[in-house]
């Protein structure tokens, strides 16, 4: 029996291996997927002179893959929580892979629809499924932290996306091959790849970690039990997730991260199509002007890390990110290309540091049975916004010649989801004096329990 101050000790041990030898191996699956969801943004053009894929088919595919997405997201973590996250984070990368690398033989509107829905479908379960598996590795005080580094990773992976693609778009007829096959080849082999290494390298759960002693595998997995215990019902009533599911505040965080997902999914698929608007540009200058906001978003996201930690409410903080990203995305719906660019970068500052402090509050106030599901509800929801956002882009542009109404809508939506966070609680810290383990357990059983609004400290 370990002593209560040997347990704390080897928590912290065994954490602290864990961001050491599995958050990096996450950081890597992230750089491929982000590789392959933005890659179609720096081929827009190429595939429209080759393919004949106008501004708003590429829209719409570009958007088909959030449709799959949803639809599959579901699905997708039911079966992670049955066969485990080594098997399947592995599968999902090797599926997505393999439809990336068929995207270098798209040959017309339909076939690019197709494979647009199959990589959505491919991918469906990816982002819940490692926040869940940090749910299961990770106790609560550090697991905001691994969310904000992996959730930080995007920015650095969307960051090299751009220089990665302009470098392969520069190999144009090389063998024989033109600079978007080898972009989609190149980056879906890539990640084929890195889902087998994953395969090997990944713990599906505690007790298989070899890279953890006896004792920190015990402390640790005893640490989470507890922590799920604070939470589950103490009288054995079994829990209606799904009712769980229909909560308002379940809802309310799906428009949240609708709103945040506009933001970032319109910039990853018409950023490189607005900063070739600034004359002189090539496809390699637009893949490295096109990753200075997400390098913006990369300190931005570290300096919010910091005050979330310090922060007692993670709501003031989410929305002041998200009048930064309006502000910044207004600004640059009336600014020249070049300053444009600038104002883009803030607003990416804003938006992509609204994600890590937003998936703070559902993470830490959602009961475990509902975890899996309710992240899964959230995310394909919220992607949808990856649907609207592109698809609502090339009809604007197709229809005006411009994107800067949808820069509008952008900063209008990023004012509105500042406004519902006023009404997003806050879980109370557990244990709360003068309630009875019966109402806590009858709470949630009927998904009263689900968030609990704030207390003082």
């Amino acid at each position: 029996m370990q002593s209560v101050d040997t347990a704390v000790t080897d928590v912290a041990l065994a954490t602290k291996k864990f961001f050491k030898r599995v958050l990096p191996i996450m950081l890597v699956m992230l750089v491929c997927n982000q590789l392959n969801r933005s890659n179609i943004g720096y081929a827009h053009e190429h595939l429209e002179a080759d393919v004949g894929i106008g501004a708003a088919a590429y829209g719409f595919g570009a958007g088909l893959f959030f449709i799959a997405y949803a639809i599959f997201e579901l699905p997708s973590n039911v079966m992670m929580e049955k066969y485990g996250a080594k098997v399947w984070l592995a599968r999902i990368m090797v599926s997505w892979g393999i439809v990336s690398f068929l995207m270098a033989f798209v040959q017309n509107e339909m076939m690019f629809y197709v494979l647009r829905f199959l990589l959505g479908a491919a991918e469906a379960g990816f982002f819940p499924a490692v926040i869940f598996y940090f749910a299961r590795w990770v106790p609560a005080g550090q697991r905001g932290k691994a969310t904000a580094i992996f959730i930080a990773g995007s920015s650095i992976a969307a960051a090299l996306s751009g220089p990665i693609a302009g470098m392969l778009l520069s190999l144009h007829d090389v063998l024989g091959i033109r600079g978007w096959q080898w972009l989609f080849g190149f980056e879906g082999l890539l990640s084929v790849v890195v889902g087998i290494i994953v395969f090997f390298l990944l713990d599906a759960k505690i007790q298989d970690a070899k890279w953890l002693s006896v004792g920190e595998k015990s402390a640790l997995a005893n640490a989470i039990a507890d922590e799920d215990a604070q939470h589950a019902s103490t009288s054995g009533a079994k829990i209606n997730r799904w009712k769980m599911l229909l909560n308002p505040q379940i809802l309310l965080l799906c428009g949240i991260y609708f709103s945040v997902q506009l933001s970032i999914y319109a910039n990853t698929f018409w950023l490189p199509t607005i900063v070739k608007q600034i004359p002189g540009t090539t496809d390699l200058s637009v893949g490295f002007l096109s990753s200075i906001p997400w390098v913006c978003a990369v300190f931005a996201m570290y300096f919010a890390a910091k005050w979330q930690d310090k922060a007692r409410s993670k709501k003031p903080l989410l929305v002041a990110a998200l009048l930064v990203a309006a502000v910044g995305t207004l600004a640059a719906a009336i600014a020249s290309p070049a300053l444009a660019l600038v104002f883009l970068a803030i607003a990416a500052m804003g938006f992509k540091s609204a994600s890590p402090l937003f998936w703070t509050i559902p993470q830490s106030g959602l009961h475990p049975l509902v975890l899996a599901p309710a992240i899964a509800i959230i995310n394909s929801l919220g992607n949808l916004g990856g649907f609207v956002a592109p698809f609502g882009f090339g009809i604007i542009k197709e229809t005006t010649g411009s994107v800067v109404p949808g820069l509008f809508a952008l900063a209008a939506a990023s004012t509105l989801a500042a406004g519902l966070v006023y009404f997003l609680k806050e879980r109370r810290t557990p244990s709360s004096p003068g309630k009875a383990p019966e109402q806590e357990s009858r709470k949630a059983t009927s998904g009263e329990e689900l968030m609990e609004p704030a207390t003082a400290r």
